[in-house]
């Protein structure tokens, strides 16, 4: 069944606004989406995936989108529409159109130069390229042009992850088990959990299996003090959470009043009662001097550029310049800084990205140990070794979705001396 003609209007519409960049496309799509409330779910499913059809690919498609006449804004949304649902599906194309997209699929991508292929910013390439050669630069890119998976992790507290997996089979939903997080499952469709008795107890969570490793990484204990200084609206704070047993005291800091808030209901179906969330004025605010030397373990997810995160939010790559990432750099060393106070002697800081830049990962640490000698890395090969966690790394967790097919993340483990 075609779509009707008007989609293609909305999509030239919102997609006007979203190459703005003047916020998250995802942010843009639901308001847009609340503005137009007769789109049913199969137009709005259309008209966002081929938003992110377009974004993944817009270096490429923005080449094709000028090589003919017509309205470059037009033809960008009937490259994107074409990839998310196919031309045929697509009513109200002129003659001229149809032949224009079927002259674009016919082309060989394989003969476009690297830059263009790679579908990212050249300043971006061009950085990942130096650090890992362009063949790799190219394989890395194009498995952040790809749609991420759908992970569940499992709280531990309320069920086993075959206890979820047997009951996510008679939804009917297949699902597997992820190779490195142990709680994690890959679902191999991507249904709707909102209703599932599973998601509206508790018993499932929906998070990356890299940010599931992030909290692993952690190695909370039962009865320790552990603070998660970025929490967000608090999917690792739920892992941690479990992990600890639902024992010793869990801070959630953040400086954002509405991210804390998404936590509120996530908390209370999770079974929890071990969290506390914190809203911070910023990293030297008095309620951290008050714990100050006190803390077991610190999670540190920084602010940063979410370049690893680009398969879920392909509009990152455009919104990000190199400026805003020394801007990034500055608020991440103070950050860091501010978070190893509370660290007592013996205890753990964990600092996390979600980059795949150095600026923002070693060079952030290396600037930090330089400045704090009363710290010390402790390599993340004995850290996954201690969590029984069957991944090679070296010095530091790097996470990279071409090889383990998660999204991209950093770790670093750093440990204050006794």
């Amino acid at each position: 069944m075609r779509l009707p003609p008007a989609i293609i209007g909305n999509t030239e519409e919102v997609l006007r606004e979203i190459l703005r960049f003047m916020g998250p496309a995802d942010s843009t799509l639901s308001r847009y989406f609340r503005d137009h409330p007769k789109l049913g779910s199969r137009e709005r499913g259309a008209v966002a995936e081929g938003i992110y059809g377009l974004l993944r690919n817009k270096s490429v498609y923005t080449s094709f989108a000028e090589s003919g006449n017509g309205a470059s804004i037009r033809r960008l949304a009937l490259l994107g529409l074409a990839d998310a649902v196919g031309a045929d599906a697509l009513g109200g194309l002129s003659e001229e159109e149809t032949a224009w997209l079927e002259r674009v699929a016919e082309i060989d991508r394989s003969l476009l130069p690297a830059s263009m292929r790679a579908n990212l910013p050249t300043w971006l390439f061009d950085k990942l390229s130096q650090r890992m050669g362009e063949a790799e630069a190219l394989t890395l890119a194009e498995a952040l042009n790809q749609p991420a998976p759908l992970d569940l992790r499992v709280n531990s507290i309320k069920a086993t992850r075959e206890e979820v997996m047997a009951q996510l089979a008679l939804a009917p939903i297949l699902s597997e088990a992820t190779p490195y997080a142990p709680l994690g499952l890959r679902v191999l469709k991507k249904p709707a959990l909102q209703n599932l008795p599973l998601f509206k107890d508790g018993l499932i969570e929906v998070q990356d299996e890299g940010s599931q490793l992030l909290a692993q990484v952690v190695g909370a204990k039962r009865g320790e003090m552990v603070v998660d200084f970025c929490a967000g609206a608090g999917g690792k704070t739920l892992a941690l959470g479990a992990l600890m047993r639902n024992t010793g005291r869990l801070y959630a800091f953040d400086v954002s009043e509405k991210r804390l808030a998404k936590l509120k209901p996530r908390l209370a179906r999770s079974g929890l009662s071990n969290v506390h969330p914190v809203q911070i004025a910023h990293e030297n605010d008095a309620k951290i001097k008050r714990l100050a030397g006190k803390i077991d373990r610190v999670l540190v997810d920084s602010p940063c550029s979410g370049l690893g995160t680009l398969r879920r939010n392909p509009d990152v790559k455009w919104r990000q310049t190199p400026q805003s990432l020394v801007e990034l750099n500055a608020k991440q060393s103070a950050i860091l800084a501010g978070a190893a106070r509370l660290v007592k002697s013996g205890g753990r800081l964990v600092y996390a990205t979600c980059s795949l830049l150095s600026e923002e990962n070693e060079d952030i640490v290396g600037a930090f140990l330089q400045t704090h000698p009363d710290f010390a890395l402790v390599p993340m090969s004995d850290v996954l070794a201690e969590q029984k966690i069957a991944l090679e790394m070296g010095d530091y967790l790097k996470l990279l979705p071409h090889l383990h097919q998660t999204d991209g993340f950093f770790a670093a483990v750093l440990e204050r001396r006794k």
